[in-house]
């Protein structure tokens, strides 16, 4: 049966770095506990007194630790060191944080591990996933880091500057795949002695890596996929994390005990220090016997779930556009979507006109749609699709109706779902055009998919899949299932049009045949 070496990284919170290595080693498992050593003398010494007797807890070598320095790298292989040498019997090495609480049994965590019989470590490719959300990328690597981004952020970007302007840039080791991931992982002892034996052999590797930014998220990572085969990794982190839209770590409280149980994963983090009742309960957990824990991994979506609508009590206050998150009741939102615009727009036009309803060109697609002021929120395209139920329910008040036509793309079908689940009735008129081989020749150099010096004949090959892509979103318009969906075809007779616009607009017919009677309408 496996017998886990947690290698236990903390820079704080003695008591409860204390109280975690006891939890851990009282069931039979070991901890290697690398302290950080810019925290107060004072305070490892306690850590160090409390536990120096416990035959399964181990010292790493301090070192003073940095977020995103090699320093990290260097905590996490000092712990390794001290966890091989001390705990000959273990079988697995787990990497675990000061914030860290086990959210299954002992028993479980070892039967999991058994019946993987494989390295748990996130580890994808660094240049071709989308790991890294934002800020440098390739930067991390082929530039030489020696600041601290935090601490020294003067030096930090005038050391990068500087070798960017001399184009002073180096090459990734050539033998090696770059990879990425969580530092939080899960090695078996064959594969964590494989990584020791390689740093030993490879100083050129190390050297790399000491000057690489955030290589805690690389270094790991990499060599594993470099020294281990591809089916006896598990591409995940066995710790349950997760970051808010700030790319900040979500911190768990009191009440999510439930919640954190049902992931597919053996330990949570970061729980918070002020949450002492759910410590509580899953410190013991650690300890009992049971191992019936039902998994439904709702944690994230349940999270976005929360985070969207605010949580009393917490950081999420809700705001002006989520108190007003819905058009209203009784309101009637109708979409007219078409993907050529100038046809859409004459249609409004004539609905202007005839039917006496407010209408809305393209303001989700088109930047320079007229908009009254609406306090700031529709002076960019960005601003208005980010809040777009607030945008709309202003344009329902500033027009003084509960009747509003707007104009989309047929492309927006994320829009019109979300309208089409808000509280009010939403209508959705679709306009099928005849598209001619000029017209979508036009449309590719429009999009930027050609341009005016393009050859006809690159053009040519480009046409088929054009026409395609704008079929395919009439059909997943259809597909979506609109409760009122109504279609004009410019092939269709006047009398077809026109039952189904008064359908739309729920207007005589006689209106509907005026507007449809456009001689021009779906002219180029």
């Amino acid at each position: 049966m496996a017998r886990i070496a947690f290698l236990l990284l903390a820079h704080k919170d003695p008591d409860a770095v204390v109280a975690q290595a006891e939890r851990l080693t009282a069931t039979g498992d070991h901890v290697a506990i690398h302290f950080d050593a810019s925290a107060p003398k004072g305070t490892f010494r306690r850590i160090h007194a409390a536990l120096r007797d416990n035959p399964g807890v181990a010292f790493a070598r301090r070192v003073r630790c940095g977020w995103g320095e090699w320093s990290l790298v260097q905590a996490t292989l000092n712990a390794c060191e001290a966890a091989l040498e001390a705990f000959p019997g273990a079988t697995h090495f787990y990497m675990l944080s000061g914030d860290c609480m086990p959210i299954k049994s002992a028993r479980y965590a070892r039967a999991f591990l058994d019946r993987e019989d494989a390295d748990l470590i996130e580890s994808f490719d660094y240049f071709e996933s989308d790991w890294i959300k934002t800020g440098f990328k390739e930067e991390r690597l082929v530039y030489r880091h020696w600041f601290n981004e935090r601490t020294q952020k003067r030096r930090f970007y005038a050391a990068f500057a500087l070798q960017r302007r001399l184009g002073i840039t180096r090459a990734v080791p050539a033998d090696l795949r770059m990879m990425i991931g969580s530092q939080w992982w899960c090695l078996r002892r064959a594969t964590l002695e494989r990584v020791m034996a390689f740093r030993a052999r490879r100083p050129d590797v190390m050297r790399f890596f000491r000057t690489t930014w955030i290589p805690d998220e690389t270094f790991f990572q990499t060599l594993v996929r470099h020294l281990v085969r591809e089916e006896e990794i598990r591409p995940r982190t066995p710790t349950f994390l997760m970051f808010s839209d700030y790319g900040m770590p979500v911190t768990f409280y009191n009440d999510q005990y439930d919640l954190l149980l049902s992931q597919d994963f053996l330990f949570a983090r970061k729980i918070s220090p002020e949450a002492m009742d759910l410590k509580a309960r899953l410190g013991d957990l650690w300890a009992e016997e049971r191992t019936d824990f039902p998994l439904s991994d709702e944690g994230r979506r349940l999270h976005a779930f929360l985070t969207s609508r605010g949580r009393v009590g917490r950081r999420f206050a809700p705001r002006f556009w989520e108190r007003e998150a819905t058009l209203g009741r009784g309101r009637e939102l109708l979409l007219v979507t078409c993907k050529k615009w100038h046809v859409a727009k004459r249609l409004t036009a004539r609905i202007r006109e005839e039917a006496g309803l407010p209408c809305i060109d393209y303001l989700f697609d088109e930047e320079a749609t007229p908009l009254p002021d609406l306090g700031g929120i529709e002076t960019t395209l960005e601003k208005r699709q980010r809040h777009r139920r607030a945008v709309l329910r202003m344009l329902f008040e500033r027009h003084g109706t509960d009747r509003l036509v707007i104009c989309l793309d047929p492309a927006r079908l994320d829009l019109m779902q979300d309208f089409q689940d808000d509280r009010c009735v939403t209508r959705l008129l679709e306009m099928e055009c005849a598209f001619t081989d000029d017209y979508l020749a036009g449309h590719a150099r429009r999009v930027g998919l050609a341009g005016e010096a393009t050859a006809d004949e690159t053009i040519g090959r480009l046409l088929p899949t054009i026409r395609q892509e704008i079929a395919d979103e009439g059909d997943r318009i259809r597909d979506a299932g609109f409760a009122h969906l109504h279609r004009l075809r410019e092939t269709a007779t006047d009398a077809g049009n026109a039952a189904e616009l008064a359908a739309f607009l729920r207007c005589g017919e006689d209106v509907a045949g005026r507007i449809v009677d456009t001689r021009y309408l779906f002219e180029d």
